[in-house]
């Protein structure tokens, strides 16, 4: 099982594949290479390797799948929107105790567990809020954790959880001209690089869950569903603040240039292909700087499963954090 000493030194590794070009990632000297057109342009040793995403068309070795199972380095295959279309996860397959309690759940259980990440992410919510000066109906956001706390299924804390967000994306991104949240849409920008960090995230919690051997398609707040990996969605919801949060601070920074961008022939916006090593470099920054915080989440989470106690919380504002 990963441990944080561990955590602290593994790096993750984007790869960008370059249009028309050969391809190939293979493993030697215990190290991953990349290479393009018989050329080695970049190597990481694998001893430093968390996770591997890998943008574009490539051929890989079967070399490389033993390496990266034995020493336990997930691999994302992405496509260039950055839409996550095959895996290779390291998990910790034998962990069948684990697996044990997650399916012995009680559905009262289960509700105690989707109102705490509820709630924790809509305590983000107003965190990043109230760090900007807006002005929070304070009574509005109450009334909303009010119902979540009194929430009698788990159905009904999905339109308390969809009211907060409507809300917070409004007044957050208000300078961005916001209009509405439209995921998979891609209409306007924000809504591409919403999408696009989320993706990222996503990837980097499913592979930090599977290290610890939770079975990701068992969620509580997010019920089974054909080959959706339902805790996955559950866990990162309190995470999600950190891709707003990001996503604000870089349009402030200037790191965001709408001509990256261009309108498809489907309408959606889509990233030109130079561009995708920047903006994902924007958000595994982001990511890395909470890597800690997000491995001690699902460590305790994994204590709470098997042990009970109370659930983690996560506050996307640390001390000395802005």
């Amino acid at each position: 099982m990963l441990t944080l000493p561990d955590l602290k030194s593994k790096q993750v590794l984007f790869i960008q594949m370059e249009r028309g070009a050969k391809n190939r990632l293979f493993f030697r000297n215990e190290n991953v290479v990349f290479e393009k057109n018989r050329e080695i342009i970049d190597q990481a040793s694998c001893h430093r390797l968390l996770t591997v995403f890998v943008i574009g068309d490539f051929s890989f070795t079967s070399g490389l799948i033993r390496e990266a199972k034995k020493r336990g380095v997930s691999l994302f295959f992405l496509n260039h929107n950055f839409g996550c279309y095959a895996a290779f996860s390291a998990r910790a397959d034998g962990n069948y105790l684990l697996r044990l309690a997650q399916y012995a759940l009680t559905p009262e259980q289960e509700l105690h567990i989707a109102k705490n990440l509820v709630e924790n992410k809509i305590k983000n919510q107003i965190s990043l809020l109230k760090a900007l000066k807006k002005s929070v109906d304070t009574t509005f956001m109450n009334d909303v954790l009010g119902g979540v706390h009194g929430a009698e299924e788990v159905k009904g804390l999905l339109g308390f959880e969809g009211t907060a967000s409507k809300k917070f994306f409004k007044h957050y991104f208000g300078e961005l001209n916001w209009v509405r949240r439209t995921p998979r849409v891609k209409p306007d920008i924000p809504n591409f690089l919403l999408d696009m960090g989320y993706t990222i995230l996503f990837n980097f919690v499913d592979s930090l869950l599977q290290l610890f051997g939770f079975d990701t398609y068992k969620g509580c707040y997010h019920k089974l569903f054909f080959q959706r990996k339902s805790l996955t969605c559950d866990i990162v919801e309190p995470f999600r603040s950190i891709i707003d949060k990001q996503i604000l601070k870089s349009y402030r920074l200037k790191q965001i240039d709408d001509k990256d961008f261009f309108v498809d022939k489907n309408g959606k916006v889509s990233l030109s292909y130079d561009k995708s090593q920047k903006y994902a470099k924007i958000f595994m920054e982001a990511i890395m700087d909470n890597k800690e915080n997000i491995y001690l989440y699902v460590q305790k989470y994994y204590r709470f499963i098997m042990k009970g106690g109370a659930m983690p919380q996560f506050s996307v504002l640390r001390k000395g954090k802005k």
